[in-house]
């Protein structure tokens, strides 16, 4: 399913957004299916590796998955001037090309909505009003289902690390109060008078950067984009799969496993014929939880790596760095000691 209307006319940021060669297809993505008796082993090997995994038989009906990116569509198939309505982010609302307040730009537009009842946000509530039922009921209808299968792969995660209880990750995702929000994204095809500017090269959509999060849920259309980078630098392209779910290593569980799973740095190339959208859950914890690690899997005289802080001081501090800024750096002791060194994303 793409978007049929024409993207927006280019502006001045359209200029400003960089293109990179496209990458090889990676084969060899950790595919985890939740009914496997292995999968707690699988989702840990996979953390640790690569900080990412694809997983299948996940309880999430294709039904749900294609009614939400159907209103998604339209949605992203309006006029500038109504989408626009839902604009400026703050940071909850419509945005386009402008990534955060700092200066990221990309060949994106998006839709960034506040998940949590219990957390008002006005934009959030002013963009389902606008929009018809049909829209808010594909959300939420679609956010039960893929909080449901996060919290399951949290305790699968603890399972695997035999920390007990098994919730104790979970329920950080399960709290009233937990800080969690969804993101839909459209990536169009790229115009034809700037394609062949690029000269087989593919424009930035999102560029390179780790979500600060504790995971974060991905699903997309048949377009491929997506990147991630291996532990040695090297930029792979993850195959797309409409039916699987892909989920990633947030920078509060690089902290709360020491260091054990890594936040894994990944982009979006956008596409030279075909649009791309994606809708991400960012799981977080409440505001005032503090992030540290888990006490049970430091072994014995096992130093922090990471200087205590609250959900709301990373959040803060994140809000105010480039997408590519190691923003953990901030929180990193110098001298720890451990099993392993500290090693920047």
């Amino acid at each position: 399913m793409v978007v049929q209307s024409q993207p927006a006319a280019l502006d001045p940021l359209s200029n400003l957004i960089k293109s990179c060669k496209p990458t090889s297809l990676f084969t060899e993505i950790p595919e985890v299916d939740l009914t496997d008796p292995a999968a707690k082993t699988q989702i840990v090997k996979a953390c640790e590796e690569y900080g990412f995994f694809k997983v299948v038989n996940h309880g999430v009906s294709l039904e749900l998955m294609n009614k939400l990116e159907a209103e998604a569509v339209k949605f992203f198939s309006q006029s500038q001037s109504e989408k626009d309505k839902a604009s400026p982010p703050d940071p909850f609302g419509y945005g386009s090309k402008r990534i955060g307040p700092n200066g990221d730009v990309g060949w994106i537009e998006y839709l960034l909505l506040n998940v949590n009842p219990q957390l008002t946000s006005h934009k959030t509530l002013a963009i389902f009003q606008e929009r018809s039922q049909k829209f808010r009921r594909a959300v939420d209808e679609y956010i039960v289902a893929v909080k449901k299968m996060s919290y399951q792969v949290m305790e699968l995660m603890a399972d695997g690390l035999n920390i007990k209880p098994r919730n104790v990750m979970s329920k950080l995702l399960k709290d009233e109060r937990s800080d969690s929000c969804f993101r839909l994204n459209h990536y169009p095809p790229c115009p034809d008078h700037q394609l062949r500017a690029l000269s087989g090269r593919n424009l930035i959509g999102f560029g390179e950067h780790t979500d600060p999060q504790i995971i974060s849920v991905l699903r997309s259309n048949n377009t491929s984009g997506l990147q991630i980078q291996l532990r040695d630098g090297t930029w792979v392209s993850v195959p797309s799969d409409q039916s699987s779910f892909f989920l990633n290593v947030g920078d509060a569980l690089q902290v709360m496993t020491n260091g054990r799973f890594k936040s894994v740095k990944h982009r979006v190339l956008a596409d030279t014929n075909k649009s791309r959208i994606s809708m991400i859950y960012f799981g977080g914890p409440p505001l005032s939880e503090k992030i540290a690690p888990l006490p049970t899997l430091l072994a014995e005289e096992e130093e922090s790596l990471y200087k205590e802080f609250t959900w709301c001081e990373y959040k803060m501090s994140a809000y105010k760095s480039r997408l590519a800024d190691h923003r953990l750096g901030l929180f990193e002791k110098t001298t720890a000691k451990r099993s392993g060194q500290i090693s920047p994303n």
